[in-house]
């Protein structure tokens, strides 16, 4: 099925660029696919067309300050060259240094922590949504942890209501046996199970208010990002059904690394690889015959810097059309007389062992 194909949705993410209702856009797919120079452009082209826009890494390696070649932080910081896209870093795994003192409250805490997988996870979470809602961006871009981690997340208002569920039932079963050990602890009572209850409770309320919001289809849609091979396909297959599982909104696919058949590879690993991908390419047309899907050609050097993404960024609009179609008739006269070249040293090395065998 031919990508540019009448009945197909545009092969673009223009879609996302005009819904201007949109608050929240994640982007997320399977490690090393590109995710973070795809949010990168993303958040560029939308920074066009938006008054303001936070690109948030949720990722623990972290590669926007890469992208951008600036340095970014847990706090919003204004990139290089721009006078309305901010970027920060966010850690979701980091301990909650604000919950309490190195003895006191971490024994409590992480006990809670260890007893809900992903609490810690959730709450800082919800730290960084509560954060986000009192800045007036309006859109914010997620450039997210592999898939993996990117589900754990739109599990995180159920983990909360675990959380509370378990100390809920810690409370009743102990009484006020929990309260005479955090001041045998030496813990404040701003650091006590009253403390911990009332947080949970606030965080929950974030979350499920946020909740609300992603599973609301003006307001937020997720991006999916893959590469044509067997896993990555198979990964955005899972994404997709967990996120339908969600009731959260996607309608873009970003296949990236494409290798375009330009007249000029003669590599017999790159056409045996161009085979293989347009193999990937057709499932995923199949698969996804309403989405918008953009192809990105693969580079030899990566997409690093502001004037480097933004001179990549057309191809998010536009389909990529390998060069080829750009060449002068001096450059293919040229062409044509290399390939007649080639194609005399073939017939050259082809009669030598022709020879070769006549004589054995």
């Amino acid at each position: 099925m031919a990508a540019d194909s009448q009945d197909l949705p545009e092969a673009s993410i223009q879609n996302i660029l005009d819904q201007d209702s949109l608050k929240w856009v994640f982007v997320g797919g399977k490690g090393g696919v590109g995710k973070t120079t795809c949010s990168s452009i993303l958040s560029i082209l939308l920074s066009r067309v938006r008054q303001s826009v936070l690109i948030i890494s949720t990722d623990p390696a972290h590669n926007l300050s890469d992208a951008f070649q600036q340095r970014f932080t847990k706090t919003p910081t204004l990139v290089n060259g721009f006078t309305n896209l901010y970027a920060m870093e966010v850690d979701p795994t980091v301990e909650n240094e604000e919950v309490g003192g190195p003895d006191g409250m971490d024994s409590l805490f992480s006990e809670l922590a260890n007893a809900i997988p992903g609490i810690d996870e959730a709450m800082s979470f919800a730290e960084m949504l509560k954060l986000v809602q009192t800045m007036d961006y309006s859109v914010i871009v997620f450039d997210t942890a592999p898939t993996g981690h990117t589900l754990r997340l739109l599990q995180f208002p159920s983990t909360l209501e675990k959380g509370l569920a378990k100390v809920m039932s810690l409370r009743n079963k102990f009484g006020g046996l929990m309260t005479q050990m955090t001041r045998l602890f030496g813990i404040d009572d701003e650091f006590g199970e009253d403390a911990i209850l009332g947080r949970l409770e606030g965080m929950k309320d974030v979350i499920e208010q946020v909740n609300k919001q992603f599973k609301d289809p003006d307001l937020t849609t997720f991006v999916c990002v893959c590469i044509p091979e067997f896993l990555s396909l198979y990964e955005t297959e899972r994404l997709v059904q967990e996120l339908t599982k969600f009731e959260i909104d996607t309608h873009n696919i970003i296949i990236n690394q494409v290798l375009f058949d330009e007249e000029d590879v003669d590599s017999k690993l790159l056409r045996a690889r161009m085979r293989m991908q347009q193999k990937y390419l057709d499932q995923f047309y199949m698969l996804y015959d309403d989405f918008h899907i953009s192809k990105l050609p693969l580079l030899a050097e990566e997409v690093t810097g502001v004037e480097a993404l933004k001179a990549f960024s057309p191809h998010f609009l536009t389909p990529y059309k390998p060069s080829a179609a750009n060449y002068t008739v001096e450059e293919l006269e040229q062409k044509v007389s290399t390939l007649r070249q080639r194609l005399q040293d073939a017939e050259a090395e082809l009669e030598r062992i022709r020879k070769g065998k006549q004589k054995a």
